[in-house]
């Protein structure tokens, strides 16, 4: 039976009033953190106090990489979206009548960002109601109608169209992918996991660009590479049609049984006991947030993560990366690349755009291996400033390369120089300390909330992201014309040193750190000090325990050798 509408509001006061009075259990001065973080075990998610450490420390089983591959594949669309507008929009010529306007060029790349902002707001309402896995094969439906849009489209409008009609499918995705791996992955694991969904964005911009240089020259192969986006979607529907949702929304729906059968796939060393351990653990997660349906939930979660001060130092953190990621100007690179090479006067722009997509996924590759051992803090406070440096260095390079903007087209007076070939090594060297630190980092949003808000707080991140796409590509040209590439790029710059002194003075080191001790860490302050101490501490005992099973494993081979 349902409660009333006064029992519901009573619930919900009784909600609020224990979730404030619930930061109190954590401590609120950096002496209290430290005592606490002397004798707490660190453990990497929200089942921390829990039997099932014994599953979630185990390797993810094949079950578990292969759907982490299918869902990555929505990454992988994210990044191709990215990569093939870059050279279509140089490629598409006079396709449509004439030859596009800089303020046709930005409504054609801006319209995909605005379809992916207004999903990435709603879908994290939606995805509580119809699943995970529907919702994302309704993003690959999106994503292949405005692919064939796109294809088929003769004027500027109807390309904007299918352009708009694929963010929606674009932002939905960028949003479930890394929440559909992050319910699937054993804790041990959900972070390098996720990052997986990282490498799929770049690896995708990657090969985008690679196809945009050998069809350069092919009458209309912008629309074959427009076409080709079609495949990915097509694959991972299928696919999931014959995959399961996450175990955490069939508990939501009460479907105990296909959750039971799911976490046994997920999970080495699944007992029956430990199976029921676990489902009952989500039914207490889930039940942390009153509300008798999704939407009222999703309401009391909104008024959690404003009131509680932990979970808004999250989300301020969490949107704070993501525009970080968007204003110090690396999605202006990827969208206009081979406009911007084009300009400086290289006449096949888009090959030399592909150099720049190469660096930014090689280097994900290495920001993949060493985000947890050298610290989130780290490498952003490293990687920032570098940013900031190239970024100065290719405003003033672009000072004495001469480009007039005549009829809506950038003309350099004269041939490539040796300035151009300058610009070109500080994007590189921009791009690649972009990838070590904020390209990578903001996607590891879903550590900062607990479970009661991760989905909404990933939302409103991700919808920060998709704004700061949005204008970025609606206005890009239009600075570069209006107060010139060097005037961009030096703006670039001041928000980059901007981002360094935000993260400097608020952002704590969370890597090595349970869920339960970032959000004591983000109780009472930002606390960076004590947070790089914790850190520390646990990466010692971390390395402690591993250095103590290896000697037991030696000790054992020796006693059997015996």
């Amino acid at each position: 039976m349902s409660d009333s509408p006064n029992a519901h509001a009573k619930k919900s006061q009784t909600f609020l009033e224990s979730t404030d009075s619930g930061t109190q259990e954590y401590p609120t001065d950096v002496d209290s953190v430290n005592r606490l973080g002397a004798t707490i075990e660190p453990l990497p998610d929200e089942d921390s106090n829990s039997v099932m450490m014994v599953l979630e420390d185990s390797k993810p089983t094949m079950m578990v990489l292969f759907l982490t591959f299918l869902a990555s594949i929505s990454g992988f669309m994210f990044g191709y979206d990215t990569g093939y507008i870059s050279s279509a929009l140089v490629a598409i010529g006079d396709s449509f009548g004439s030859p596009l306007s800089y303020g046709q060029e930005q409504l054609i790349t801006a319209a995909t960002s605005l379809g992916a902002f207004i999903t990435a707001v709603v879908s994290g309402l939606i995805v509580d109601f119809f699943g995970r896995k529907p919702v994302l094969m309704v993003s690959n439906i999106l994503f292949v109608v405005g692919s064939i849009i796109q294809c088929a489209s003769h004027t500027v409008w109807t390309m904007i169209a299918g352009r708009f009609i694929m963010g929606f499918g674009v932002g939905t995705g960028s949003l479930i992918a890394p929440l559909y791996i992050a319910e699937l992955a054993p804790s041990s694991f959900r972070g390098r996991l996720v990052v997986l969904n990282c490498m799929g964005i770049t690896g995708g911009q990657l090969i985008a660009y690679g196809i945009g240089a050998g069809l350069d020259s092919v009458h209309n192969g912008w629309r074959i590479v427009v076409g080709l986006s079609i495949i990915p979607p097509a694959v991972q529907f299928i696919s999931f049609l014959f995959l399961p949702d996450t175990p955490r929304f069939l508990v939501m729906k009460n479907r105990l049984d296909e959750a039971a059968k799911i976490i046994t796939k997920v999970y080495n060393g699944a007992t029956p006991e430990l199976v029921q351990e676990k489902i009952r653990e989500i039914q207490k997660a889930n039940s942390e947030i009153p509300g008798d349906n999704a939407f009222q939930r999703y309401w009391n979660s909104v008024i959690s993560i404003h009131k509680v001060p932990s979970n808004f130092r999250a989300l301020f953190l969490a949107c704070s990366l993501q525009a970080i990621q968007q204003f110090t100007g690396f999605n202006s690179l990827m969208y206009f690349s081979a406009t911007i090479f084009k300009a400086i006067g290289f006449d096949n722009s888009t090959a030399v755009s592909l150099i720049v997509a190469g660096t930014n996924f090689f280097v994900t590759i290495l920001a993949f291996l060493i985000i947890d051992r050298v610290g989130r803090r780290r490498m952003l406070m490293v990687s920032l400033p570098i940013m900031m440096l190239f970024l100065v260095l290719c405003a003033i390079s672009f000072h004495f390369v001469h480009i007039s903007f005549d009829d809506n087209t950038a003309v350099v007076n004269g041939d490539v120089s040796a300035w151009g070939i300058v610009i070109i090594v500080f994007m590189v060297c921009y791009v690649a300390s972009y990838a070590i630190g904020i390209g990578n980092v903001p996607w590891q949003q879903s550590e900062l909330f607990p479970q009661s808000v991760r989905g909404l707080g990933a939302s409103y991140a991700t919808a920060t992201n998709w704004v700061g796409s949005l204008v970025i590509s609606s206005t890009f040209l239009t600075m570069l014309k209006n107060i010139t590439p060097t005037g961009t790029f030096a703006l670039f710059a001041a928000l980059a040193a901007i981002s360094i002194v935000l993260i400097y003075f608020c952002y704590p080191e969370l890597s090595n750190l349970s869920l339960e001790e970032v959000q004591m860490v983000l109780t009472g302050g930002f606390n960076i000090k004590t947070s790089e101490k914790l850190a520390k501490k646990r990466k010692e005992q971390r390395r402690a325990r591993t250095q103590r099973k290896e000697k037991a494993r030696i000790e054992e081979e020796q006693i059997e050798g015996l």
